[in-house]
């Protein structure tokens, strides 16, 4: 294993990165918690709207119809314009649309809703990416970006868990209402923070001393990312990765309710197992990861062992799902997906890495948008093949892992090295 050029003193978080952190996990989480609470509730959504389940995959995908594309918007916007408002009005915007689509009438205005949506969720890691980029040192992304992802992946969990308990007792409606009213209560400390300059505007403590002197117009052109083959890779390792969590995220509670048979509070209770799995193993990949490399591990050898890893265990899903027995099937579908907590707590440290602080948002918007494209067309495909084949989920599961192996073979030889690009020699001579 290659050392890094000098040991690193391993300094902890200020408070100022504490609570900008703390911060982004909970909308991270809130963020996850709207965006998969059609599938907590989708037995409601069926009866009340008359929709059968080729229309509700449909419905699942409307949101990235939106979402993917206008990453690339959110990007720029978070590079060049303050990241504390244009993070603070994307999210006030999906938390309108989220309490409203408490009033859908039919399945077109909830289409409208879930555009919407996607809309305003797609400045979340544009903006977390700058943030991190601008005030963390590469020892401290790991447990950053873990702390996030785990709120990522705790997001659903709750979404499962008390969502499922509340639609139960309340019904969707209330249920949606109540979560988009609630959300709006983050953006009052997220004001007040930002009033203060604490969000990448003003220097933080320990921050990189370089990331505090670049200004947004030597940030590089879209063109000069499209060149890279690295750019290509944490593309094509985010589409295939993305396909697989957003399989598990939107037809995980469905495939225990349907194929499973567990009753609705089982599901809440039992369902909601994997996503705190999979948050707790993102906390402890994001901490090792960034000892390694605070105590001189390369950066390129600790991101892609855990990155590729993460993945291949992952695919575990197929097996778990083979299992007969309800109980059994569970507990090694949590030890399979939480494995891929090991992946995502690392992934977009891969990023913040390559770009540096003069791209990370754009980078972030463009590997996003594109990365998300799996959003548009896999919960159809899921769906019409949950229909045609009345019910049963092998073949889904089977795609699902089919993509995780492609994704760790693009992390392990797409993406070269791990570290920062020169921007000033970036070329196409670099592929």
């Amino acid at each position: 294993m290659a050392a890094n050029p000098a040991r690193v003193d391993p300094k902890g978080l200020s408070t100022q990165q504490w609570a900008l952190v703390g911060m982004l996990v909970l909308s991270i989480g809130i963020n996850y918690a709207d965006r998969g609470s059609l599938s907590v509730g989708q037995k409601g959504l069926i009866r009340d709207l008359n929709i059968d389940p080729a229309q509700l995959g449909v419905v699942f995908a409307a949101f990235f119809w939106t979402y993917a594309p206008l990453q690339i918007a959110s990007g720029w916007l978070a590079d060049r314009w303050s990241v504390s408002v244009v993070y603070g009005a994307g999210y006030l915007l999906w938390s309108l649309a989220m309490m409203a689509s408490g009033f859908a009438g039919g399945i077109g205005s909830l289409l409208a809703l879930r555009l919407v949506l996607g809309a305003g969720e797609s400045v979340a890691y544009p903006s977390y990416s700058r943030i991190l980029a601008a005030s963390f040192r590469e020892e401290q992304r790991g447990l950053a970006n873990g702390l996030i992802d785990a709120g990522c992946k705790a997001g659903p969990a709750v979404g499962v868990l008390v969502g499922g308990l509340l639609i139960g007792e309340f019904g969707w409606r209330a249920f949606f209402i109540g979560m988009g009213a609630f959300s709006t209560l983050w953006l009052i400390p997220w004001t007040w923070m930002a009033r203060r300059s604490w969000i990448v505007a003003a220097p933080i403590e320990n921050a990189p001393v370089e990331t505090q002197v670049k200004t947004p117009a030597e940030s590089p052109s879209i063109a000069s990312l499209l060149r890279l083959r690295s750019f290509w890779g944490t593309v094509i390792g985010l589409m295939a990765s993305n396909y697989a969590w957003y399989f598990i995220m939107l037809w995980l509670p469905p495939y225990f309710e349907n194929q499973r048979h567990l009753t609705h509070r089982e599901m809440s209770i039992l369902g909601s197992a994997p996503f705190w799995g999979v948050a707790a193993v993102s906390i402890c990949g994001g901490w090792v990861s960034d000892r390694l490399i605070a105590r001189g591990a390369s950066t390129n050898f600790v991101r892609k062992l855990f990155t590729v890893s993460g993945l291949l265990l992952a695919t575990l899903i197929v097996p778990a799902m083979l299992i007969k027995d309800n109980g059994l099937s569970l507990v090694l579908l949590t030890i399979a997906w939480s494995s891929f907590g090991i992946y995502s707590s690392n992934v977009w440290a891969v990023t913040q890495t390559l770009a540096g602080p003069l791209a990370a948002g754009k980078w972030t918007g463009i590997q996003n948008a594109l990365g998300n494209l799996p959003g548009m067309l896999g919960p159809v495909l899921t769906g019409w093949l949950v229909k045609r084949s009345h019910g049963d989920y092998f073949t889904a599961f089977v795609i699902a892992a089919g993509f995780l192996v492609l994704g760790a073979v693009s992390y392990l030889w797409i993406v070269k090295r791990v570290e920062p690009v020169d921007w000033r020699r970036a070329h196409p001579a670099i592929m």
